[in-house]
């Protein structure tokens, strides 16, 4: 007679099985010789996706696993992935993912949940087996849209260049760690969802990028000065108008930035982080290379501040950006 542990054990099985689509029947080793990986690579490249050791003998990969490691092979013999390369886009790719599949489990966790209190191990299969599909036809179509989007950008620049100018910005909610003592944890997750929504809803609908989100803060590119600052302007105005959330302070900085793994690094990213930290709530302050740009734009309106000193940079000028008489 299987007790509770048992059931759990097996329902935990079960979905597993489902998810994964094959059950395990490899170890490493094998997935390694049969496709002609080095094992210790094999290794290194299993911790950068983020997932915890195994024993090189333990069955636990499956035929998928082992057709993704033949894919991988294959494109190491092409030239197309690189060693000094191959786990640091291992990274970038587990970090990305990683994020996703913790909704996603929270999802299921919740149709679990409308099945009722005891999810039997038939009935969480049966859930899961129809959700899973679902969920990777939509991340497969996600996925080629971003794709073609990128394409389009590199085929319009050149695209072997991995420092091109691009305006940075960086944006942050005023006095979130004091807020979120003063809230339940549904007014938090709220708060965070429609920080969430604006931010997705303003900088791409103006022609920018969102590189990443930390917390209460937002990083995101354009391509041209003009566009980051209308995205800068609308996102403190839109967040203005959301009664839950507090002001935002922005900082925009342009010049060539390091683009590695979908992440941007260099000066231009620190000068746009210490110009949010300087930027007083609901304001923007850009810098000198931003303020050029737009200085003959009807549309925006810039006010030169006093030089401020701040960590790596002694005298840091910066402008306060407005909306113009032309209107933005």
């Amino acid at each position: 007679m299987s007790g509770p542990d048992d059931d759990r054990l097996a329902r935990e099985l079960a979905l597993e099985e489902i998810v994964l689509g094959a059950p395990r029947g490899y170890s490493r080793a094998d997935v390694a010789e049969i496709a002609g990986l080095d094992l210790e690579e094999a290794r290194r490249l299993w911790r950068a996706l983020g997932f915890a050791e195994v024993p090189d003998d333990a069955r636990v990969f499956t035929a998928r696993d082992l057709d993704a490691a033949r894919a991988l092979a294959r494109l190491i013999e092409l030239g197309l992935f690189p060693q000094e390369v191959r786990e640091a886009v291992a990274r970038a790719i587990a970090q990305a993912l990683a994020r996703l599949t913790v909704w996603q489990v929270g999802l299921l966790g919740r149709l679990f949940e409308a099945q009722g209190p005891e999810v039997g191990r038939e009935s969480a299969a049966a859930v899961a087996a129809d959700v899973v599909p679902v969920l990777e036809e939509l991340q497969s179509f996600v996925w080629r849209r971003h794709l073609a989007a990128t394409l389009r950008r590199f085929a319009a620049s050149d695209a072997a260049d991995e420092t091109p100018p691009l305006v940075v910005g960086f944006a942050d909610m005023v006095g979130f760690t004091r807020a979120t003592r003063r809230r339940s944890w549904a007014e938090l997750g709220e708060m965070i969802e429609r920080f969430s929504a604006a931010t997705t809803d303003v900088i791409t609908g103006g022609h920018g990028r969102i590189v990443k989100t930390v917390g209460d803060e937002v990083l995101f590119v354009a391509d041209e000065a003009a566009q980051a600052a209308a995205v800068a302007l609308a996102l403190a105005e839109r967040v203005a108008a959301e009664p839950p959330l507090p002001e935002l302070r922005i900082g925009l900085a342009a010049g060539p930035v390091l683009v590695r793994f979908g992440d941007v690094y260099g000066e231009v990213v620190n000068i746009a982080a210490r110009l949010r930290a300087q930027a007083r709530p609901g304001t923007v302050l850009v810098d000198r290379a931003v303020a050029t740009a737009l200085a003959d734009d009807p549309r925006f309106a810039l006010q030169r501040l006093r030089p401020v000193a701040v960590r790596g940079y002694p005298h840091l000028h910066p402008w306060l950006l407005q909306r113009g008489g032309g209107g933005a």
